[in-house]
């Protein structure tokens, strides 16, 4: 909700209570109906309400003493015109409108392309269904007067209803379809702008803005209505600021203005198009003019006379020193390096022997493409085993085969598939 009560809590007696409230329906358009009934209502409600030829849904969006403010500030009288509020919209009610606002969108595109059937010069921008499915409003805009009888007659057909054209115009077309502006907040004209007023590059001008309509103009794509909100702060500031219409003459040379900052009062000039810029208040700027227009030439934009001595310019530019101050320090700050812990020498005397029998442990390192020679497994400690005696070898014995296991065997390949052992016969041989 964009509207907020702040007289909700103020403790108006309820006898007073103004009993007209604010209705809003879709794109924000906002009406005052009145409670005749005397309805339970709080803000958000969706309530029945009168209208010609049947009745419509809508929500609560204001009610109280900040009604009768809202109806002054839109010249709305409380007459008899003002229609009444029919009761609490029930679920029924809100699942026929429902079924009502799902044929909007096909609306929209089938309009779109009977408009360019019959060559129509209109943008059809919104539709807009009676809650009790008898009218459908469509809101179109043009520059020129459009002659849309034709074009009554085929929407009617079409959608076997009865159809009102409204024009509006494109700030009331960004305002009916609501974004998100450049500031990050909700449109103005979607939440509470209902008086369009016209601006003016002019307002862009007293402002000291850049003349570049892509930063100027808003969605709608005209000038944005945010341009005349501070445009009297800014014209009571500018009656101060000296209007400088040709350089200053100095014996420096001639200062060119490049720069105004209204609301601090301070004016920046460059020498002979040079791209130091000088700052100075308005009233040293109006001293030269004075000298100027007598015919004295003073010395630069600081001093009059050059014996005077040099002059401070550190009360003028001393936020923007701060801030290259700040920016240049966050920039040369470098990381930190971890800190080194100190050695404790109660630790290191205690490592020292264990250090030292780690060192006469090492080894010596063995060369990468010789390999280590193979560890002896066998413990240190044992006992060696007494030498048994050699026994007498007779030469003409046969020879014990050995069971060596470093030389490989050969395959078997009389045995079958299934692992038997098929020897050969002594007579197959």
């Amino acid at each position: 909700m964009n509207a907020f009560d702040w007289l909700s809590h103020m403790g108006i007696p309820e006898i007073d209570k103004f009993d007209i409230v604010e209705v809003k329906f879709k794109g924000g358009r906002k009406e005052y109906f009145r409670n005749s009934g005397h309805l339970q209502l709080t803000t958000g409600d969706p309530v029945v309400v009168d209208v010609p030829n049947g009745h419509h849904i809508g929500y609560v969006s204001l009610q109280g003493e900040l009604v009768r403010l809202q109806m002054q500030k839109r010249k709305v009288k409380n007459d008899d015109n003002i229609l009444s509020i029919y009761r609490v919209a029930t679920p029924k009610d809100l699942e026929k409108w429902q079924d009502a606002k799902n044929r909007e969108t096909p609306t929209i595109y089938r309009g779109k392309q009977i408009i360019d059937e019959i060559k129509l010069s209109m943008k059809l921008s919104d539709v807009e269904y009676q809650a009790d499915n008898s009218k459908a409003t469509f809101f179109y805009s043009a520059d020129d007067r459009v002659d849309f009888r034709e074009l009554i007659k085929l929407l009617a057909s079409e959608f076997k209803i009865r159809v009102e054209m409204r024009q509006i115009s494109l700030r009331q077309e960004a305002g009916r379809l609501g974004g998100v502006g450049v500031c990050g907040r909700e449109l103005c004209c979607s939440t509470w702008i209902h008086d369009f007023k016209s601006v003016t590059t002019s307002a862009a001008r007293y402002q000291n803005l850049s003349l570049n309509p892509s930063k100027l103009s808003g969605q709608c794509g005209r000038l944005k209505c945010c341009l005349n909100f501070e445009l009297e702060s800014y014209l009571s500031a500018l009656k101060d600021i000296p209007n400088i219409e040709k350089p200053l003459l100095t014996e420096a040379g001639k200062a060119k203005l490049q720069k105004t900052d209204i609301f601090r009062r301070l004016m920046w000039f460059n020498y002979n198009d040079d791209n130091n810029w000088h700052s100075i208040d308005c009233d040293r700027v109006n001293s030269i003019i004075e000298q100027n227009e007598k015919g004295i030439v003073p010395f630069n934009l600081q001093q009059d006379k050059a014996f005077e001595g040099e002059y401070n310019s550190s009360k003028t530019n001393e936020d923007l020193e701060l801030l290259d101050k700040k920016f240049a320090n966050s920039r040369t700050k470098k990381k930190r390096k971890p800190k080194s812990r100190k050695p404790n020498p109660q630790n290191n005397a205690s490592e020292a022997p264990k250090r030292a029998q780690n060192s006469a442990e090492e080894k010596p390192r063995q060369p990468k493409n010789k390999r280590p020679p193979r560890r002896n497994n066998k413990p240190e400690n044992v006992a060696a085993k007494p030498a048994t005696p050699a026994k007498e070898v007779d030469p003409n014995a046969p020879k014990a085969q050995g069971n060596n296991r470093n030389k490989r065997r050969k395959p078997n390949r009389n045995k079958g598939p299934k692992g038997g052992d098929n020897k050969a016969k002594p007579d197959e041989k």
